[in-house]
C-alpha cells in the first residue's frame, strides 16, 4: 500500500481540493455566526496596525513604548474629536444637501435630453436610437435615488451603533498595548523559520496596501477638492472625498469619477465634462508619479485574482471585507510563493532534503 509521501500528484491535489472547499465553507458559517464580532475585531486589528506606525517613529526618536502609545493615543482622540465637529458635519450636510438637489438635477438632465432627443430627431435617426437617452436617464435616476438613500442609511446606522463603536475603540487600546505579546502568543504555534517569514509577508502586505494606498487616496482627494472648487462644481468636499474613497480599492478610482461626472453632468452637461477631465488629468498624475513613488508593486496579483478576492471579500465580510481582501490575497500568494521556491521548508525538511 502506498504511503501519502508516494501518492502521485494529481491525486494529492483532488483529495486536497474538495477538503479546501470544505474547510472555506466551514469557516464561512463561522464567521457569519459570530458576526459582527468577526468585524469588530478585524476593524480593530487594522485601526491598532496603523497606530503602530506613528509609535514605531516615537520610538525611534528614544521615547520609551509606554509613553509613545500613550501619546499617539491622545493625538487620535484630539483629531478624532476635530474631524468629528468639523469635517463630519459638512459631509453629512452635503450628502442631505445632494439628497435635496438629486431630484432638480435629475430634471435638468432630463431637459438637457430632451433637447438632445429634438437634435436627434431633426436628424432622422431611428426613433428607438433617438429614445435611447431618456431610457437610460430613468434607469440611471432610480439607481441614484436608491444608492444616496443607502449611503445616508449606512451613515445613520454606522452612528447609531455605539455599542459596537465602544467595543472596536477598546479592542484596538487593548491590541496597542499588549498586541505583541498577542501576536506572539500566536506565532509561536508555527515553526520558528515559518513564523518569522509569515510574520514579515502579513506585516510588508498591509503596510504597502494601507499605509500607501491611503497616503495616495488622501493626496487625490485634497487636489480634486481644490480643482472641483476652481471650477466651481458643487458638493466639492463631498465629491472629493468620494473619489478618494473610491481610490482604495482596485478599480474604484475610475468608477468614483464616472459617477461624480454623471452626478454634476445632469445640473450641467459642460460642467460634467470639466469634472471628468479634471479628474481623469489628476488621477492619472496621481497614478503614473506619485503612486508608484509610494507603492512600488503594491500586490503583484492577476487583475482576475484581484477581482475574486474583492468579490469573496464583500461576501465574507461587507465593506470591511472589501478593505483586507487585497492584502489578505497578496498574503497568501506571498505565502504560496515562497513555499513553491522552497523558502518555507521546516528545519526537518530542509535536513531530510539535504541527506537525500
Amino acid at each position: 500500500m502506498q504511503s501519502g509521501s508516494q501518492l502521485p500528484r494529481w491525486l494529492t491535489i483532488s483529495l486536497a481540493f474538495p477538503l479546501a472547499i470544505l474547510n472555506g465553507w466551514v469557516f464561512l458559517q463561522a464567521v457569519q455566526y459570530f458576526q459582527p464580532l468577526v468585524n469588530i475585531f478585524v476593524a480593530a486589528i487594522l485601526l491598532a496596525f496603523v497606530l503602530d506606525y506613528p509609535i514605531r517613529f516615537f520610538q525611534k526618536q528614544r521615547v520609551k513604548r509606554k509613553i509613545a502609545t500613550i501619546v499617539v493615543l491622545l493625538l487620535t482622540i484630539v483629531l478624532v474629536v476635530a474631524l468629528g465637529f468639523t469635517l463630519v458635519p459638512l459631509i453629512l450636510e452635503q450628502l442631505n444637501e445632494l439628497t435635496n438637489l438629486l431630484p432638480a438635477w435629475i430634471d435638468s438632465g432630463t431637459e438637457q435630453l430632451q433637447a438632445l432627443q429634438t437634435w436627434a430627431a431633426k436628424q432622422k435617426l431611428p426613433e428607438n436610437l433617438s429614445s435611447l437617452p431618456t431610457q437610460i436617464l430613468d434607469r440611471l435616476s432610480n439607481q441614484l435615488q436608491s444608492f444616496t438613500g443607502t449611503i445616508l442609511g449606512f451613515a445613520v446606522d454606522t452612528i447609531g451603533t455605539f455599542f459596537n463603536v465602544l467595543l472596536t475603540v477598546v479592542l484596538t487600546i487593548y491590541l496597542v498595548f499588549n498586541g505583541d505579546r498577542l501576536w506572539d502568543g500566536i506565532f509561536q504555534w508555527f515553526p520558528p523559520h515559518i513564523s518569522t517569514k509569515v510574520r514579515q509577508f502579513l506585516r510588508e502586505d498591509f503596510h504597502n496596501y494601507f499605509i500607501g494606498q491611503a497616503t495616495v487616496g488622501a493626496v487625490l482627494a485634497i487636489a480634486l477638492i481644490l480643482i472641483f472648487l476652481v471650477l466651481k462644481v458643487p458638493l466639492a468636499l463631498l465629491f472629493g472625498l468620494a473619489i478618494g474613497f473610491f481610490s482604495l480599492f482596485p478599480f474604484g478610482t475610475g468608477i468614483g469619477i464616472a459617477i461624480v461626472s454623471i452626478l454634476v453632468g445632469l445640473k450641467d452637461f459642460w460642467l460634467g465634462v470639466e469634472v471628468l477631465i479634471s479628474a481623469v488629468t489628476i488621477d492619472q498624475i496621481n497614478s503614473n508619479f506619485i503612486a508608484p513613488r509610494l507603492l512600488g508593486n503594491l500586490t503583484g496579483l492577476n487583475p482576475v485574482w484581484v477581482v475574486i478576492s474583492l468579490l469573496l471579500g464583500v461576501k465574507i465580510g461587507g465593506i470591511l471585507g472589501l478593505f483586507v481582501a487585497i492584502p489578505i490575497a497578496s498574503f497568501i500568494k506571498d505565502v504560496a510563493d515562497s513555499w513553491r521556491d522552497g523558502s518555507l521548508k521546516t528545519e526537518e525538511t530542509a535536513i531530510a532534503d539535504t541527506q537525500e
